[in-house]
């Protein structure tokens, strides 16, 4: 059965699949514009960029695509709120946040007509979300590659967040690589459409480097660890040598602190440095986030293929007509 639409305030994607949006830089424009033209969300990272640049990739993106086009900024960084106005003012369609949870950010998007859609990993933040405005809600469940939320996994989670979320679209995230498990989620626990990210890292148009697509594709389950990061959230990553250096005790501070991206941050090691190095290619001190489900996906596809093979698998065992969890 045809899978439906995902509406999102004004803005609808004709495939209920949102892409993550991978900061620094994991998920720019070259890939959210394929991903929109698809009929999905396509979303920009705008975490640990300046927001010039970022401006930049979301004009570049809404002058490429008639789809939807949405930018994921974290709370946690210092600049959040000239990162969510100049989003605003390049012409952003959604705005998506997590990694923290604002009240002010609603209030914004009311009043520029830009639709908030909060991550959250708790029924209490999802119906503070909900009650404050939110246009629809993420919930990320401890698979989530990048920083977490939440120890508890996505098919407890998603139930008890069900419960208390009744107004606005609920969407899955978290360890999603197929379109079974996506018909799975929509039409067993009711969700209105998935988030999947570490999928399209695996895509022809990512533009992170071979080495970065290579360290998912030798990924074994073992290798796909929990790491402390200096944003004060656990992440998942793979096992690099530079987290092996980590877990042996190895000093890995930055010298100094170039980019003095974070409201709090340890100073453990300088996330925006290890992204971007193994965005660059250079994986052995890098820091490589991850899905733990990433180890079940052995090749790189183009956007066009993945979303062909999420909705054909879906459809061919989707069922319209959800379970009502309110009431179970």
């Amino acid at each position: 059965m045809k899978l439906p639409e995902l509406k999102i305030g004004r803005f609808t994607a004709r495939i209920p699949i949102i892409q993550g949006g991978m900061s620094i830089r994991v998920s720019d424009s070259a890939l959210a514009i394929p991903v929109a033209e698809c009929g999905g969300v396509g979303t920009i990272g705008g975490s640990g960029i300046p927001v010039e640049e970022l401006q930049e990739d979301i004009r570049k993106a809404k002058k490429a695509t008639d789809g939807v086009i949405a930018v994921n900024i974290m709370y946690a960084m210092k600049d959040f709120y000239e990162l969510v106005m100049g989003s605003i003012e390049a012409g952003v369609d959604i705005i998506i946040t997590g990694a923290g949870f604002s009240r002010d950010i609603f209030k914004i998007g009311k009043k520029y007509n830009v639709p908030i859609v909060s991550i959250v990993s708790s029924p209490a933040f999802a119906k503070l979300a909900e009650k404050l405005g939110a246009a629809a809600i993420v919930v990320e469940a401890t698979e989530a590659g990048g920083h977490l939320g939440t120890d508890k996994p996505l098919r407890e989670l998603f139930p008890s967040i069900r419960k208390v979320v009744s107004k606005v679209p609920l969407i899955a995230a978290g360890g999603i690589t197929n379109g079974f498990e996506m018909a799975e989620m929509m039409e067993k626990f009711g969700a209105d459409g998935i988030q999947i990210a570490s999928r399209f890292v695996l895509s022809k148009e990512c533009s992170v480097s071979q080495a970065f697509k290579e360290t998912f594709l030798r990924a074994r389950k073992e290798d796909i660890v929990l790491v402390k990061s200096p944003v004060g959230m656990p992440g998942r990553a793979i096992k690099t040598p530079f987290i092996q250096k980590m877990e042996q005790g190895e000093d890995v501070k930055a010298r100094e602190c170039k980019f003095k991206c974070l409201k709090k941050c340890s100073f453990r090691y300088c996330i925006n440095e290890r992204l971007t190095k193994s965005y660059k290619g250079d994986v052995e001190n890098g820091l490589v986030f991850s899905g733990a489900n990433t180890w079940k996906m052995n090749e790189i596809l183009s956007v066009r293929e993945i979303f062909d093979m999420f909705v054909r698998q879906a459809e061919s065992v989707y069922r319209e007509g959800k379970i009502n969890l309110n009431n179970a």
